[in-house]
């Protein structure tokens, strides 16, 4: 049983009320321990961490890093890869290209140069999952997973046409056990199909026709939802709503999450669903993040990634089909849209944000505002939606911004000076505690997705660690952690990777009534073009997995 001693570093581990106490840890086979394995015995590896913080892994629990949409997108910025310097071959590690869209083996070595141990693709038709874990295959360092797209899925809007929620319940748990996925997504429910059957199509309340199936937004979120919970899923129901983008998109936002009627729900990339204005207007853009945080915050079945924009160059890479076409008229650059039958759309658009332009100042101010105005730090995790409103790379610059109110102010003035007529962020005076980017970097992330093993360094968690020197520049310090460990191993030492592993990949195996697969494949043989029997993706096709039970009792 290989063992290992952190000594004596400054622990923060949120979920045990740990807040910058010094302690040891012991880790055993990949696990941490209470104690060491006996009195008697002696570690094979000492960390003196002494002066160091200690903190459980990173948990990205919305990016976009694998399936046809990440290949697509690399396809579209060959200049990107070309300008930014690739990530260089040595003993342990692959050559990778970097830009917007990392390659799969860059994707690994900088997330966990990062600090981060794990990551979830938040977007993932099923039609494409098994292209998604060969992609998985080839991110190495880190635990992945990834939701697959259920919001305008053919089965599941027909039998919510019917009233037969069992049917949509069976449909989602078999779907979750045939593409190994680990929970369930709604982009946009109603849009995208609306939007492949004529032009500009879409839906712009949550009761809207579907055309062809005579149900509603609303019906899709309610149903799903409903689904969701009932299977027990560890993650509830991840909701990316109608109108993303759009002036006046927070009454949307609020209806969605009045809809669910008590059903847990995750807002993913809220930032995006939070402004208020005239969709015609561009002009009547403004926030309105205080009154969407005060609905949060009094509805503890809801929880919330940001989304947080950051300038630069990066692309928009989304399910949402009719966004893609209308970031592409914004823009006037390149488009690309796709749709894959019977499931589910994709849009990516290349994009840069502007300090100058008073919307993308807009955006990046409404996304601070969300972290500092939510009251529970457990119900706010960190995101950018990776590539969408920046890099994964931009976290600790992110992390600087909410610890320091003087660095906001900074860059506050740099802005258009409407954004601070049209926000409350230059009145927010919070500043984040190191305990709490620990709970929305790491814990928070961890318990939203029901990953009992994650975010914390209890005994029986794996044995995921980042160790950081201590630094008056706190993006710095972020940037660059002194040790990562990924299941007990050393995996990054000052930012080089000392060793290469495969990590696993989180699924999840409900159980669901093995009467409805008769209906599954009437539906299925009449409708794809791929045969039923090829469709589901077998244990041997895929690398390790790990099954996550249900944490969650309806």
């Amino acid at each position: 049983m290989p063992s290992l001693l952190i000594r004596n570093g400054t622990v923060y581990d949120p979920l045990h009320g740990i807040d910058g106490t010094q302690r040891d840890l012991w880790i055993v086979d990949g696990k941490i321990v209470a104690d060491p394995p006996d009195s008697k015995s002696s570690p094979d590896r000492i960390i003196d961490a002494t002066g160091l913080i200690v903190m459980p892994g990173g948990v990205d629990m919305h990016c976009h890093i694998a399936g046809p949409k990440v290949n697509s997108a690399r396809k579209m910025l060959p200049e990107d890869r070309r300008r930014a310097k690739p990530y260089r071959r040595t003993d342990v590690t692959r050559s990778g290209t970097i830009g917007s869209v990392p390659s799969t083996f860059a994707t690994g070595y900088l997330y966990a140069g990062l600090g981060y141990t794990t990551a979830f693709d938040a977007a993932i038709p099923p039609l494409a999952a098994r292209h998604a874990h060969e992609e998985f295959l080839d991110t190495p360092l880190i635990d992945k997973g990834f939701l697959v797209l259920a919001g305008n899925n053919h089965y599941v809007m027909r039998k919510l046409k019917t009233a037969e929620p069992e049917l949509v319940k069976a449909y989602l748990g078999w779907l979750l056990n045939a593409t190994k996925g680990y929970g369930i997504k709604v982009v946009n429910p109603g849009g995208v199909e609306n939007w492949k059957n004529r032009a500009n199509g879409n839906v712009k309340t949550l009761d809207d026709l579907v055309d062809g199936f005579g149900i509603t937004p609303r019906d899709i979120l309610r149903g799903v939802a409903t689904a969701v919970d009932e299977l027990g899923l560890p993650h509830a129901v991840h909701i990316h709503g109608n109108n993303l983008g759009l002036p006046g998109n927070w009454s949307t936002t609020l209806e969605t999450m009045q809809s669910l009627e008590g059903h847990r729900g995750h807002l993913t990339h809220i930032q995006f669903h939070s402004y208020g204005g005239n969709p015609d207007d561009q002009s009547t853009f403004r926030s309105e993040v205080p009154r969407l945080a005060d609905y949060v915050n009094q509805h503890p079945n809801l929880t919330v990634d940001v989304g947080q924009v950051m300038f630069g160059k990066t692309v928009s890479m989304t399910g949402d089909g009719p966004l893609g076409y209308y970031l592409h008229r914004v823009t006037g650059g390149k488009w690309f849209s796709g749709d894959v039958e019977q499931e589910a759309g994709c849009g990516i658009v290349p994009i840069t944000y502007k300090e100058k332009s008073f919307v993308h100042a807009l955006q990046w101010a409404v996304g601070l505002e969300w972290y500092l105005l939510i009251e529970d730090p457990w119900r706010i995790a960190m995101s950018t939606d990776h590539p969408n409103g920046a890099s994964f790379l931009a976290y600790p610059q992110i992390i600087a911004l909410l610890m320091d109110r003087s660095r906001r102010e900074e860059a506050l003035a740099r802005l258009p000076a409407r954004v601070r007529e049209t926000t409350v962020l230059g009145q927010l005076q919070r500043e984040y505690t190191l305990n709490e980017i620990a709970i929305i970097t790491r814990a928070a992330p961890a318990k939203m997705l029901g990953l009992t093993g994650k975010g914390h360094l209890g005994p029986g968690a794996d044995a995921d660690i980042t160790i950081y020197t201590p630094n008056a520049d706190i993006e710095q310090m972020f940037e660059l952690p002194r040790f990562v460990l990924k299941a007990g191993e050393v995996l990054i030492e000052q930012g080089e990777v000392r060793q290469s592993i495969d990590g696993v990949t989180l699924r999840t195996a409900p159980s669901y009534d093995p009467g409805a697969l008769p209906s599954i494949r009437e539906w299925f043989d009449s409708c794809y073009t791929m045969q039923f029997r090829n469709y589901s993706i077998e244990d041997d096709e895929i690398g390790v997995t790990s099954i996550q039970a249900a944490t969650f009792n309806p």
